[in-house]
């Protein structure tokens, strides 16, 4: 794909805007579309940035800088994360104060990934916020759906979290669980799919 020939009359600012505004939505991303066409062009994007990030050392406040311009964001300076990390859009993470994301760890934005205050990301998470469409006619298609992380959550290594997600404040996902269906507060979850295992009170 000529993406240089696709954007070479668009403004991109604009495009990007009306694009979160289709994904925030939850609007169905038809297959060969402008809109997936965009989508892949973003992805490049973000391919670029991330390879920068994922090259070499760099220092805490490096690291920061480079997901400014991958979120098109400000980052709070207490955000910590290990390299390497990977997305394929980038522009649809937001991350709260304090947050700390291990290595390897991926996410598929389109969706909307919103991370609170306080949270820890274990080794090899991967946050998905797409959903290919069940008709076999339009299995290129993308239904996106936001994952929402509350405050002071923590996920362990290996955990998968499925598009539409809520996980509560407080909550305890254990290492290699696959999140199905939303996590209360304070509550401790895993397994495959995760189901409850007991309060954090408890």
């Amino acid at each position: 794909m000529d993406f240089e020939e696709m954007i070479k009359d668009l403004d991109l600012d604009k495009e990007l805007e009306n694009l979160l505004k289709l994904y925030d939505a939850g609007t169905f991303i038809e297959p060969g579309s402008k809109e997936a066409m965009l989508g892949s062009y973003f992805y490049q994007e973000s391919l670029k940035i991330t390879s920068k990030l994922n090259q070499g050392y760099h220092s805490p406040d490096e690291i920061q800088e480079i997901f400014r311009e991958l979120t098109g964001r400000e980052i709070n300076d207490t955000f910590r994360l290990i390299p390497p990390f990977n997305t394929d859009f980038g522009k649809n993470i937001h991350i709260g104060e304090n947050v700390f994301i291990n290595a390897n760890c991926n996410m598929q934005d389109q969706g909307g990934i919103y991370i609170g205050d306080d949270v820890l990301i274990g080794h090899n998470a991967c946050l998905l916020t797409f959903n290919h469409d069940l008709d076999p006619e339009k299995r290129q298609g993308l239904h996106p759906s936001p994952i929402h992380i509350g405050n002071k959550a923590w996920l362990g290594s290996n955990v998968t979290v499925l598009p539409g997600i809520t996980i509560g404040e407080g909550a305890i996902v254990a290492a290699g669980a696959v999140v199905t269906k939303d996590v209360e507060a304070n509550t401790v979850v895993g397994g495959v799919p995760a189901k409850f295992i007991k309060n954090i009170d408890d």
